[in-house]
């Protein structure tokens, strides 16, 4: 099962998970990232949910 959002190839530090989300929402790859950091923090780890999400989500083409 894949989610039709695609892995960002540009705006990509580790896997492109956040940059992708942020390239398909129109969002600010940077502030993206840092709400990614502060989720990381709380009970719902960001850690597994990046995880699912790079297993997830398309291929870069």
């Amino acid at each position: 099962m894949h989610i039709p959002i695609k892995r960002s190839r540009d705006n990509k530090i580790l896997a492109g998970v956040v940059g992708g989300l942020a390239e398909h929402f129109n969002w600010n790859p940077a502030i993206a990232r840092i709400l990614w950091v502060i989720i990381s923090f709380t009970p719902i780890s960001g850690i597994i949910a990046y995880l699912v999400l790079w297993l997830l989500m398309e291929n870069p083409e």
